[in-house]
């Protein structure tokens, strides 16, 4: 699904030659972190709440153009791509232009989250592994051939965690054999990170500290 089906036009773009003060009443009016910014009719960048909230109000939005944050997605983007641009800006607005650079309008991360959540990554029914391996190590194409080879499938897998040249991947997978996957995954030198039920290998390693414990209290 393409940006330009959830196109939002209901906020207008401010000019350079708004008031400070006016903007300070506008975002308490409204939910959103930054407000898009044109000049002569151009996309020239958003204005942050934080930052309105720190300049004298009877200034203009020119004076303080310097902190004008130039992020936008294009129209043909899919709407998984404004996800990261979200993420790395901090905002739950995004301006959306077309080829031509010319604003259409945006884009709101709560609509763009509701779309992930009928994704079947979260949608259909599965289980959530979550492995680890070191960064140079590990392929989606292994991931993927492990999973197979013991007759499930993948619904999703994304990397949700680098640290000290470790990956932490995690793994939607259709409900069936999640033992015989978590002990293939051992083999291939990865990490089990989350905790199953179904993990015969931890499983036995609480039986045998019971039994240890058991025996060093007699």
């Amino acid at each position: 699904m393409r940006l330009k089906e959830y196109i939002l036009n209901d906020v207008e773009i401010l000019s350079l030659s708004e008031k400070i003060g006016d903007l300070q009443k506008l975002f308490n009016q409204l939910t959103y972190t930054h407000l898009p910014v044109a000049q002569d009719g151009i996309y020239i960048g958003c204005i942050s709440e934080n930052d309105v909230r720190c300049f004298e109000n009877d200034k203009t939005l020119d004076d303080y153009r310097y902190a004008l944050e130039g992020f936008y997605v294009k129209e043909g983007n899919y709407w998984l791509d404004s996800l990261e641009t979200f993420a790395q800006n901090n905002s739950n607005i995004l301006p959306v232009l077309d080829d031509d650079n010319t604003y259409l309008g945006y884009v709101e991360l709560n609509e763009m989250i509701s779309l992930f959540k009928e994704t079947p990554f979260l949608h259909e029914p599965g289980n959530i592994l979550v492995i680890e391996k070191a960064f140079k190590d590990y392929t989606f194409g292994e991931v993927t051939q492990i999973v197979e080879s013991n007759n499930a499938h993948l619904l999703g897998a994304f990397v949700s965690k680098m640290e000290d040249d470790m990956a932490e991947i995690t793994l939607k997978i259709t409900p069936s054999g999640m033992n015989e996957i978590i002990q293939a995954f051992r083999r291939y030198g990865y990490i089990i990170i989350s905790e199953h039920q179904e993990d015969t290998f931890n499983k036995n390693l609480k039986d045998r500290s019971k039994y240890l414990d058991k025996y060093l209290n007699i």
